[in-house]
């Protein structure tokens, strides 16, 4: 029996975001409508989830002394990772000691680190993926590409939104995917993997929930990235009925691996029939913010739900949708959007604006989602209400 006390009081049940970027505040908002005290924590202040949470805290994810510190400071009943990069190593040691990790720690440290989910989906697990190759150093790497052959590509093992991924499409460029890879990295230079390129129609991410009452699958959901960081996502992704069957079969597999409750990302390339694992991740996923308009229960609420042990029945989808990534580039810390009326006066439309403090570069600040009769509308709908969106740099 699930039991939930009032926040702020010594009966509180609490929940510690590791990690309060887009996707932790939309997590800590649906914890709070189960009256779930919630601690944000990440290495910059004003991070999004930190605006909607109870209290945060301000230090590197990566710092595991840190890490300990704060949790055996609010001691929480569920430990939330939010991002990739966190001091894996410790949680595994704090679950032992008797702390819950959403949804294990076993889970965050393999999927940190590509080479621990590739093994384990390849080499343990026997699922179908494109071929691969770890190299350490340049030597090994360029022994690597010939190995897995021209085109392949090249990602750092530890790296998240694309960081340090690029495609090897001639051996002109060899050299400078290696730099890319070894300025990309989170934990900075370093192992790679070299995947062979895959030919494939479509790809697309499988949210998978393991709750308490067992395993729901949600529509699949088809994406469009650049340079590995997604920028459009629709659901339903049309599939033929054996590539729906061979990627739930994909799906329930390498989730049951991992184990405990709570929402997964599971990355496929489809060709035809046929289904390539590619990676998963344990948490909410950036292509899967479209289920914040495509139904009853987005995968936040679901994640929610399920890391609390609570049943899923049933999942309402209420028809195609998509959403679209406001990305905005420049150098500031004031980023003022314009036209909203404009961009809201369509049956159908949605917009989220996370509240991200700063920019430096090109980051994701919001996402516009929309519904309508079938995908390429909904599509066309929110590329509609995109072009009507201004965005000032200050």
């Amino acid at each position: 029996m699930t039991e939930i006390g009032t926040p702020l009081s010594t009966v509180a049940k609490r929940a510690l975001l590791c990690g309060s970027g887009e996707l932790g505040k939309e997590v800590a908002i649906e914890l709070q409508r189960y009256g779930v005290e919630v601690i944000a924590c990440d290495r910059y202040e004003n991070a999004p989830a930190m605006q909607v949470a109870h209290r945060s805290h301000v230090f590197s994810m990566l710092d595991g002394e840190a890490l300990r510190a704060v949790i055996e400071q609010e001691k929480p009943d569920h430990i939330i990772p939010e991002v990739e990069a966190i001091a894996t190593p410790t949680l595994v040691q704090l679950e032992k000691e008797g702390y819950h990790v959403t949804p294990t720690a076993s889970a965050a440290l393999l999927t940190m680190n590509r080479e621990g989910i590739r093994r384990l989906a390849a080499e343990t697990l026997g699922l179908p993926t494109s071929k691969y190759v770890f190299a350490d150093n340049y030597e090994d790497f360029r022994k690597g590409v010939e190995t897995v052959g021209i085109p392949c590509v090249v990602k750092p093992v530890m790296s998240s939104s694309g960081h340090g991924q690029s495609v090897v499409k001639t051996e002109a460029d060899i050299e400078k995917a290696w730099h890319i890879s070894q300025e990309g990295g989170r934990a900075g230079a370093g192992r790679v993997i070299v995947e062979g390129f895959v030919n494939f129609d479509y790809e697309i991410t499988l949210l998978t929930v393991r709750h308490s009452a067992g395993t729901t699958m949600l529509q699949p959901v088809g994406h469009h990235q650049v340079d590995g960081d997604y920028r459009e996502s629709w659901q339903p992704q049309a599939m033929s009925p054996k590539a729906i069957e061979k990627a739930h079969d994909i799906a329930k597999k390498i989730t049951d691996a991992l184990g405990g409750y709570g929402i997964f990302g599971v990355e496929m390339f489809i060709k035809g029939d046929e289904v390539i694992f590619s990676e998963v991740s344990p948490r909410p996923h950036d292509t899967g913010m479209v289920t914040m308009i495509s139904q009853d229960l987005s995968e936040f609420a679901l994640h929610a739900r399920a890391l609390l042990g609570l049943p899923i029945p049933s999942v309402r989808f209420f028809g195609p949708s998509a959403s679209k990534a406001i990305v905005v580039e420049g150098d500031t810390d004031k980023v003022v959007f314009g036209n909203l009326d404009k961009v809201l006066e369509e049956e159908g439309v949605q917009i989220r604006l996370f509240g991200k403090p700063e920019v430096h570069g090109h980051r994701r600040f919001g996402v516009i989602l929309a519904t309508d009769e079938t995908v390429e509308k909904a599509l066309a709908k929110a590329e509609r209400a995109y072009n009507k969106l201004e965005v000032k740099i200050l």
